[in-house]
This record gives structure tokens, sequence and C-alpha cells, in this order.
């Protein structure tokens, strides 16, 4: 098992928590993370792009001349994609770039991303979030003396204090238990979760 210090909200090292190797100290599979952020990224693709084709655009109902006898190439209407002014030939439309991952290697992933940050001793774990008030100041006091620049901070439900007081810290993203995704975690330096996260994140891999 990984042994890993836990601190309190005043930086101070109150004890430490053994973790499960299989979760948290797990073989980092690159391709499963390039998979997965490949996967997050697609998902979030608004797919909103679109052009007009000849039946889309106004106008160009006439043959614009007689069939036979001109010595030119024969057309039906104006709006053909090769005349200024007509239908785009082949042009986006509207779709969907979402594709589907198995859940298995969806959870293998998030594994490898929080391997990962085990591994380089990116990972912080304090014994709780729970702050008795909104102050900023505070949690840029706390995450300078831990050398902290850039983290994702995972919190339980119930720790509405902490997540305003670090919500606009720069380089420091809030999200909660539920929210907690590999994208977000390779995107910034460390990662800090409290106890009752850690346990919950095992709670989830185990079931």
């Amino acid at each position: 098992m990984a042994t890993i210090t836990v601190y309190n909200l005043q930086g101070e090292a109150t004890g430490s928590i053994d973790l499960p190797d299989d979760i948290f100290a797990n073989d980092t599979y690159e391709h499963l993370l390039h998979e997965m952020v490949r996967y997050q990224q697609a998902a979030r693709r608004q797919g909103s792009a679109a052009t007009k084709g000849r039946a889309a655009v106004r106008g160009g109902g006439k043959k614009i001349f007689k069939q036979k006898g001109t010595g030119r190439a024969r057309h039906g209407g104006r709006r053909a994609p090769q005349f200024v002014g007509g239908g785009v030939a082949h042009g986006p439309t509207p779709r969907s770039y979402a594709f589907k991952l198995n859940k298995k290697v969806r959870r293998n992933a998030l594994k490898s991303a929080i391997a990962r940050r085990t591994n380089t001793d990116k990972l912080i774990i304090f014994d709780s979030l729970a702050m008795t008030e909104k102050k900023t100041k505070s949690v840029v006091q706390l995450f300078a003396k831990l050398g902290i620049g850039s983290a994702l901070v995972v919190l339980p439900p119930e720790h509405d204090n902490f997540q305003f007081s670090a919500r606009n810290i720069p380089h420091i993203k809030v999200l909660g238990e539920q929210g907690i995704n590999v994208e977000d975690i390779l995107r910034h330096d460390h990662l800090v979760l409290s106890t009752d996260t850690v346990n919950r994140i095992r709670e989830r891999f185990e079931a």
C-alpha cells in the first residue's frame, strides 16, 4: 500500500493514510489516458458547424438557358456549387462527435490518472476541508505553505465554504466528488482530496 501524509487546514502534518495500490498506485497506462481525454473532449464538441447545400440556398428554380444548341455545358440552375452564390458541395452539417468508450476503460483511465499524481508525490490529502468561514486568503496561504500552485480540489458536497474560498484562485479548480475526471486531473499539477473523499473513491472502485 502507498502511505500518504495527511494535513490539516493549517498545513501541518497530522498523520498518514494507507491507500490501496490497485487504485491509487496502479500502473499508469498512457494509451488509456489519451483515449479518455479524447473521449471527454469529443463529447464536449458543439458539432454545430453547417453550410447550405444547393437545395437550401434561396432562388435558382429556373433553368438558366436551354438544354441544347448553346455550345455550353448543361445546367439546371444558378445555385449549383460551381456558380458564385451557389450552395456548398459536401460541406459540414450538424453532428455529434461523441463516441463510445467501454466502462472498464474509463475506470482504469481514472485509476491511472490518480496513480500518476500518487507516484509523483502530487497527491495532497487533508483530514478535512470543512471551513467555518469563506476566506480566500486562508486557502491561498495554505496552498502556498504546501507548495501548491496548480491543483484540482475534489470536495465532498457539504464543504461549501472551501469551494467558495478557492474557486477564484488562479490555476485552482474545485469539483464535487462525482465530477472527478481524467482531463482535469492531468491539467493540474496537484490533486487535493480529503480523507472522506478518499474513502468514497475507494468505495466507488470496489463496488
